[in-house]
Parts: structure tokens; C-alpha cells; sequence
């Protein structure tokens, strides 16, 4: 049985999806997919990505192939649920960067009826889990890992390795400052 909440949606209807993988393997270009494809079945979409991420642009999703959807950037996951009213589908990109309630918000979301799409790194540039993606992946009903491929030997690639010395975690950054590795070559570059 469903209970209508406050704000007419059925509790329990919602879930979350996380897209996670390395940089450069079309995380972005999947999340903007699954919104686009919401919009087709004229579902209410919101995204939302950090406000810390300016790199393509101030107020959109950008991926690497520029593909591009409008976002709000917000400075905390809290406010994603502030403005986050009268929707269907919540799309949130760069979770990586987000706090650590993001994982509360997205609880909070799904069990309003609202389904979520999450798309993040799930490692760091160290190759270990990355903010709040490991407790997300944890809380998802659908997960997809997606894989970019190794620019030294043609594998599939799950590591971001950082091509600049920089020991700060978040260090906003593309193919100059970092590439897409094996397990393999991944284990040769950081040995």
C-alpha cells in the first residue's frame, strides 16, 4: 500500500540509481541520457551538481563530448532538498564533491517518490572510495559501473590516475592534469 505525502507523492514509488566510474568513462554522458529520455516521458526533472564545479560551465551539466542539460549548482546537498519541489526525477552530477548527507538527501528523495540518478567517481585519484559515493553505491537499487578505456595499453580503465603532483583531493581538472588506467598500469604508475 502507498501513502500520498504532503506533497502528492506516493511513498515508496522512488528509488535511487548511482552511475559511477572513473573519469572519462561517460558517467556524465549517461546521467544526461536518463534525464533527457525522463523529459521524453514527460517527467518533471531537476538536477542539481557542487557548486565548487565550474569547469565546462557555471549552470550546466557538461560532459566530456559536450553534451549538456541546465543544473542548479548548489553549495551543500541540504539544498537539494529545499528546491528539489514538485518533481518526478532528481538528477545530481559530480556527487564525489557533495557532502557527507548526500546519501541522507537521496534517501529522503526516494522514499518522497522521487527517483533519483546519481552520477560520481567512486575513487580517487589514490584509487581508494571517493566522498559519498561508497555509502550511495551501499543505498541504490540499480548501480552501473561504466569504464573508460586505458590510455597506455587499451584495457578497460576504472582508476583516474593524476598526471600532476598535487596531493589535494578535490583538484578540479580534464586530460591535462589526468588519465584513465588499468588495475595494471594503474599499480606500474603509482608502484
Amino acid at each position: 500500500m502507498f501513502v500520498e505525502n504532503e506533497m502528492g507523492r506516493s511513498h515508496g514509488r522512488g528509488w535511487i540509481e548511482v552511475v559511477c566510474g572513473s573519469m572519462f568513462s561517460g558517467k556524465t554522458e549517461e546521467l544526461i541520457r536518463r534525464l533527457k529520455r525522463a523529459r521524453i516521458a514527460k517527467l518533471r526533472v531537476e538536477i542539481f551538481k557542487p557548486g565548487v564545479d565550474t569547469r565546462y560551465d557555471e549552470d550546466k551539466v557538461v560532459s566530456h563530448d559536450e553534451n549538456e542539460i541546465m543544473s542548479t549548482p548548489v553549495p551543500a546537498s541540504s539544498n537539494i532538498l529545499l528546491m528539489a519541489n514538485d518533481v518526478d526525477v532528481v538528477g545530481i552530477d559530480e556527487a564525489q564533491f557533495f557532502d557527507p548527507e548526500l546519501p541522507n538527501v537521496c534517501s529522503q528523495l526516494a522514499d518522497d517518490g522521487i527517483r533519483v540518478i546519481v552520477a560520481g567517481l567512486d575513487m580517487d585519484f589514490k584509487g581508494k572510495p571517493f566522498g559519498p559515493i561508497p555509502q550511495l553505491l551501499a543505498i541504490a537499487e540499480y548501480i552501473t559501473k561504466v569504464h573508460a578505456i586505458c590510455v597506455k595499453c587499451g584495457s578497460l580503465a576504472q582508476y583516474s590516475h593524476r598526471t600532476i603532483e598535487s596531493e589535494k583531493l578535490v583538484l578540479l581538472g580534464e586530460t591535462e592534469s589526468y588519465e584513465p588506467l588499468c588495475r595494471r598500469c594503474f599499480s606500474e604508475k603509482r608502484g
